[in-house]
């Protein structure tokens, strides 16, 4: 006599043996992409040239750097819906777009402490850039390295304001982003084994 169990898990491919190990797959995928491109960013930012301040250059450092991120969000939120395991991909995104956010704005930081010497209470490296643009968004609030200037108290308070929306509202896309690419899934899972694509497979 045939296994009820087996005959469910035979017709629902979601249900199938294999599927946990599909998903630590993929989840050890995604986490390893994710920390190949947050590597990535964390070099270019040391290694990119920054050796020529001016006041235009931060200014255009810090729309061009906004508009990426904004840009790069707005693109993982689309690979979410879409994505056979959409919270591993959110998960993703976040580590992504967090990392380009923080040093976008530790980038900024530091020219401005180059074209205008001063700005901060200290003169900033390239890691005291990251590291005050880290603490300023994690709200923690050392003191130890304080924006003196007001350009440098205008980024800094850009930066709270770019930080809350992350945690607010980016969150709540995410969320909405992860319902889809859940119905999406479902949708196709409910088509039957020749409706899943070999995304839904791997």
């Amino acid at each position: 006599m045939a296994d009820p169990a087996a005959a469910g898990t035979a017709g629902d491919p979601s249900r199938r043996p294999d599927r946990p190990r599909g998903n630590r797959r993929a989840a050890l995928v995604m986490l390893t992409r994710a920390l190949l491109v947050a590597v990535c960013v964390v070099l270019a930012y040391y290694l990119l040239p920054m050796d020529r301040p001016g006041t235009l250059r931060t200014v255009m450092v810090l729309v061009g750097g906004v508009l990426a991120v904004l840009l790069v969000f707005a693109w993982e939120v689309r690979t979410i819906m879409h994505s056979p395991y959409p919270r591993l991909r959110a998960v993703e995104a976040l580590i992504t777009t967090l990392v380009l956010f923080l040093v976008v704005f530790a980038s900024v930081y530091y020219l401005l402490e180059r074209a205008s010497p001063g700005s901060f209470s200290e003169p900033l490296t390239r890691t005291d850039a990251l590291y005050f643009a880290l603490t300023t968004f994690a709200t923690v609030g050392f003191g130890d390295i304080v924006a003196v200037t007001q350009a440098g108290r205008v980024v800094a308070m850009l930066q709270m304001a770019g930080g809350l929306l992350l945690a607010g509202v980016a969150a709540r896309i995410l969320t909405e982003a992860i319902r889809t690419g859940l119905g999406q899934r479902r949708d196709r899972g409910a088509g039957g084994p020749d409706a899943t694509g070999p995304d839904d497979r791997s």
